[in-house]
């Protein structure tokens, strides 16, 4: 699978950060990651062209080994917002639990730079291919965005 692919729609231009929902939706921050506004949105850039490498291996290899997992369809397809929602988030989240300790509460609940992640994870294993998918994919496949309020009070 061509490592543009695991992110179809979400990271269209060549410079774009590959974990732009994980940042904005603050689960997860970058040194190398800018933000620009376009039009009423906000857009996220990537500094660093080998950090961005790195980042778009480790997207691609969290889409191929989560394929079955998450229920998403053949590669090449377009994810929708919440299938690369989660993979995303909760395959960062999933990587920080894998390499650090445990936050007080038992779950980290925040990526503080996916650059420091990706090099922590590439240093500890020799190769992203190395890391401990089963295990990793498992608690990917447990993470779920926050739920809305669907009503007010009375």
């Amino acid at each position: 699978m061509d490592s543009d692919d695991a992110f179809a729609g979400c990271c269209h231009v060549p410079h774009g950060c590959v974990f732009t929902k994980a940042l904005q939706s603050r689960i997860a921050d970058c040194v190398h990651a800018t933000r620009r506004s376009v039009g009423e949105a906000t857009a996220l850039d990537c500094l660093s062209p080998p950090a961005q490498a790195n980042c778009q291996l480790l997207a691609a290899l969290l889409h191929e080994r989560a394929r079955f997992a998450l229920k998403l369809g053949a590669g090449g397809q377009p994810l929708r917002h919440v299938q690369a929602l989660r993979l995303q988030c909760g395959g960062l989240l999933a990587l920080q639990r894998q390499l650090g300790p445990a936050s007080p509460g038992g779950t980290p609940a925040r990526v503080a730079c996916v650059h420091g992640l990706v090099g922590q994870a590439q240093a500890r294993h020799g190769s992203l291919t190395e890391l401990p998918w089963p295990q990793l994919v498992a608690d990917l496949a447990r993470w779920a965005p926050r739920q809305r309020a669907t009503g007010r009070a009375p």
